[in-house]
């Protein structure tokens, strides 16, 4: 997976790790190693990265912006049902 081919697809475009694993036909885990030496790299260039973290669908807890993939359940209600983190880049 090259970084600079992120540039397009997350451009204004919200998506999750498990959406670009399908498009970039990556298993999920590359995909979010890739993510993160993507970051780095974002400082170099002009765009920001805009993380909407996971956030539990019963109880509304936030999970923290550097979790990418779908933890598995809530820490406060034990719950399963949580959204999954949406990664985008926009212009600085």
């Amino acid at each position: 997976m090259f970084r600079k081919d992120l540039i397009p697809i997350l451009l204004g475009q919200p998506r999750s790790v498990s959406e670009l694993a399908y498009l970039l036909d990556e298993a999920p885990k590359d995909v979010e190693e890739g993510l993160h030496h993507f970051f780095k790299s974002l400082k170099h260039m002009p765009y920001r990265a805009v993380i909407d973290p996971a956030k539990c669908k019963r109880c509304g807890f936030e999970f923290h912006h550097d979790k990418l993939r779908k933890p598995g359940k809530c820490p406060q209600c034990k719950g399963t049902w949580i959204s999954e983190p949406r990664i985008a880049i926009e212009a600085k």
